[in-house]
């Protein structure tokens, strides 16, 4: 089976109307100062997926009977300096990922969306202050020196600080170990083995080494 066919396999609910075309091996080089990330995107092939007037990206790898990747939308300029640079980097090869397969398991299962300009555009300020978790007191953090770089669907978002990469979750409802709540605030959270988008970023990339 080709990397397409794995996918839609694993990944039936994904459109009737996508069209995917010829698979070639990775060809961007590696992503700067993310080694884990660039290991496994060298052995990576590349499938280019059009879906209902929208582009995607299929990267795989692993085994031929027994492949495991993404679904990416396609590099993007980041321009604006508002945007990490470690995210900047890693926009300049992937525009981010919306679907996975044959994965397993790692702070990015489960999110809906990882890394896409879409998510980097929410707007975290009137997140959190349609939240009622603060009581009428102040939100323990400056919500515009932040930026989501994941959203799970029960509504749990992965947040970034623009300058210097800190990692929080944003999590209502969770069952996460691993994780401490910044002081007083029982929904912010830190997450003890990665603290910031590079550590993330390549955790999650070596869990998917073949």
């Amino acid at each position: 089976m080709s990397d397409w066919e794995q996918f839609l396999d694993r990944v039936p609910w994904f459109g009737e109307t996508a069209v995917a075309g010829e698979a070639k091996p990775w060809s961007r080089g590696p992503v700067p100062g993310l080694p884990a990330l660039s290991a496994l995107l060298e052995s990576a092939t590349v499938t280019p997926v059009s879906d209902d007037g929208e582009s995607y990206e299929l990267l795989a790898w692993g085994p031929r009977d027994d492949r495991r990747g993404w679904l990416c939308r396609p590099p993007q300029q980041a321009g604006a300096e508002e945007f990490h640079p470690v995210h900047r980097a890693f926009w300049a090869v992937c525009g981010g990922i919306t679907e996975w397969f044959g994965e397993p398991g790692s702070w990015w299962r489960n999110q809906d969306e990882v890394l896409t300009a879409d998510v980097a555009q929410i707007r975290l300020a009137e997140v959190l202050e349609a939240s009622a978790l603060w009581d009428g007191h102040d939100i323990p953090i400056q919500p515009d020196e932040h930026y989501v770089v994941a959203v799970e669907a029960n509504g749990n978002l992965t947040l970034v600080h623009r300058q210097s990469g800190r990692l929080l979750l944003f999590a209502q409802d969770h069952a996460f170990t691993g994780v401490r709540p910044l002081p007083g605030c029982p929904s912010l959270l830190a997450i003890d083995d990665v603290p910031d988008l590079t550590r993330w970023i390549e955790t999650c990339a070596a869990t998917r080494q073949p």
